[in-house]
């Protein structure tokens, strides 16, 4: 009896328009917009900014995204943190490198990864801008430090978790901070909500100072 119910199970699969249905991945692609009063943890960077939004396109190949930031005065205090996150004279994201956009790593006046350039504010956050591509096969993707020597190399590596239902962006810069080399790695956690309405981006930025974890929550426009 087995055996007959096992070859009708493979007659079935081999007949056409019949097989395993398998999930599709997640698909980002879409404009989207930071809300900040949904978002949890976010550093006083992002706390000032007037806009935040990101373009997302996808295929079978690759994610890219495109970041626009604007507005922001910086927060008082601090100056140039070694993780990018600082500005001259200030906290904020002003001068010449502001830190990660949800999963790029661009920075300010240089170019982005993935062949994108950034454009950082003078004096105030002023206008941030950057293109970055991953790769959806699990390669890993590498960049060369710029020849201004702004920024340093980095490599990028996307992972599906979840059966696709959430990827997983990692990047991982070295630059030199007053003449020692140092590392930062930007780990960003992707998930659709609320009907594909809602993007999630779970971020975690570790340094040798230390770690930073926040949740932001985009908008589908």
């Amino acid at each position: 009896m087995k055996r007959v119910v096992i070859g009708c199970a493979i007659a079935l699969l081999l007949l056409p328009g019949i097989g395993i249905a398998v999930p599709a991945n997640a698909n980002f692609s879409g404009k989207w917009s930071l809300d900040k009063s949904k978002s949890q943890e976010l550093p006083p960077q992002l706390e000032n900014v007037e806009s935040y939004t990101l373009t997302v396109t996808q295929d079978d190949q690759q994610l890219t995204v495109d970041t626009q930031i604007t507005g922001g005065a910086r927060p008082e205090g601090g100056g140039r943190r070694p993780d990018g996150a600082g500005g001259q004279g200030g906290g904020g994201f002003g001068g010449r490198r502001r830190p990660d956009s949800a999963g790029g790593d661009t920075q300010g006046q240089g170019q982005g990864q993935g062949g994108g350039r950034g454009r950082g504010g003078r004096g105030g956050f002023g206008m941030g801008s950057g293109t970055v591509i991953y790769k959806l096969d699990g390669s890993e993707t590498k960049t060369e430090a710029p020849a201004n020597g702004r920024g340093g190399a980095a490599s990028m590596k996307a992972q599906w978790k979840d059966g696709g239902k959430s990827l997983e962006l990692t990047t991982t810069r070295s630059f030199n901070f007053q003449g020692n080399e140092t590392t930062r790695t930007t780990k960003d956690r992707w998930e659709l909500a609320d009907g594909g309405k809602t993007l999630k981006i779970k971020r975690s930025i570790d340094t040798q100072q230390g770690s930073q974890s926040s949740t932001l929550v985009f908008n589908k426009q």
